[in-house]
Order: structure tokens, then sequence, then C-alpha cells
């Protein structure tokens, strides 16, 4: 029987289990997965649940609190961006929250266009917020 000789960056021998299970890896899954599981309930319910986002990150809070205070976001959105950061950090959440800005406003317009009213309009945030969680990931 004749072994193989690959021992190159693909080969199995090269994905080692620390490379599998890396913190990196094991934070853009959770990210992922709770963005994307947020904001498909948010689009279904208009709701993101407390057993959902139950972490929280101090600096995720502090950037959305604002909004929920004046009521501009609900507090799903406040409790998601909270989780978020805390699988992000404190300098990818402050990226995140300025491409969600940008990703809720495109949203905020699109759905105007669509419905064809331009005055002030709720609308699911937890996609904005994914948008912007995910760009930050990838930075």
């Amino acid at each position: 029987m004749e072994e193989r000789a690959s021992h190159g960056p693909l080969s199995p021998r090269a994905l080692s289990i620390e490379m599998v299970v890396s913190p990196q890896v094991l934070t853009a899954i959770a990210v992922a997965g709770c963005s994307v599981a947020a904001a498909a309930i948010d689009l279904r319910t208009r709701h993101v649940p407390n057993l959902l986002t139950g972490a929280g990150c101090v600096i995720g809070l502090a950037l959305m609190l604002p909004g929920y205070l004046f009521g501009a976001t609900g507090g799903g959105d406040v409790k998601l961006l909270a989780a978020l950061g805390t699988l992000l950090g404190p300098e990818r959440v402050l990226f995140a929250t300025f491409v969600m800005a940008i990703g809720g406003g495109v949203i905020a317009l699109a759905i105007a266009a669509y419905r064809r009213r331009l005055r002030q309009e709720m609308f699911a945030y937890a996609p904005a917020i994914a948008i912007g969680a995910m760009v930050a990931l990838l930075q």
C-alpha cells in the first residue's frame, strides 16, 4: 500500500483541530448564526426573543440605547447589538454600528419606495444589524 505524501496547506494533516475550533472560526459561526436567526425571526414576528440575545455588551448596549429611548428602535434591536458586541469586541462593534446605520438607511429607503411612502415607518431593524455585524466580522 502506498502512503500519500500530501502535506500541503489543504491536506488533512494540515487541518488541525486548533484551526477548526479556533476562536475566530467560533466567533464567525456564532455571529453569523445569531445574526441570521435574529433577522429571520424579526422579519417574521417583529420581535427578537430574549433567549436569542441573552448575553450583552456594554458598548453595543450604549450604542443602541439612545435610539431605543427616543423610540427609534425596539428593545430587541438593542439586545441584539449588545449580544453581538460580546462576540465582535469593542472595535468591531463600533464598525458594525457604522455599517448597520448605512444598511438601515438603505433598507428604510427600499421599504419606503416599495410602499410608495416617504413618511417615517417602523421596520425590522435586525437585518441591518446583521449586515453590520457580518461586514465588521469580515473586516
